[in-house]
């Protein structure tokens, strides 16, 4: 894994990196939150690729209980990737009320990514 920080105004993004599942449970998560504490970056995109396929099977909770711990910790997360491969109605529901928020974001491009999280 490899982690690449954006900054822009003072404000720093992890960007994860990796050709392998890093994210698989919690303690990935809060080990992921606290790789990137370490780098000054409260903010963190990864990508679905390196997600583990069960946080997209809302029926696990995976999804709920990671991003719990991102919202306990008050870490922006936002995910990039393609999720319209996804054929499920629940899921496309969560990731549209999800991007209402500001704490959490599903999107198609790092670009993206980086703008919805400097918001």
């Amino acid at each position: 894994m490899e982690i690449i920080i954006h900054e822009h105004e003072n404000i720093r993004i992890a960007e994860i990196q990796s050709d392998n599942i890093v994210l698989n449970n919690v303690q990935d998560a809060l080990d992921i939150m606290v790789t990137a504490d370490e780098k000054g970056a409260r903010k963190i995109i990864m990508y679905e690729k390196n997600i583990h396929p069960d946080f997209f099977l809302l029926r696990t909770r995976l999804a709920g209980e990671i991003l719990q711990k991102f919202t306990n910790y008050m870490v922006n997360l936002a995910i990039v990737g393609d999720f319209n491969k996804y054929n499920s109605k629940s899921l496309s529901g969560f990731i549209y009320e999800t991007n209402k928020g500001n704490q959490f974001c599903f999107v198609d491009s790092l670009q993206k990514a980086k703008d919805m999280l400097l918001k």
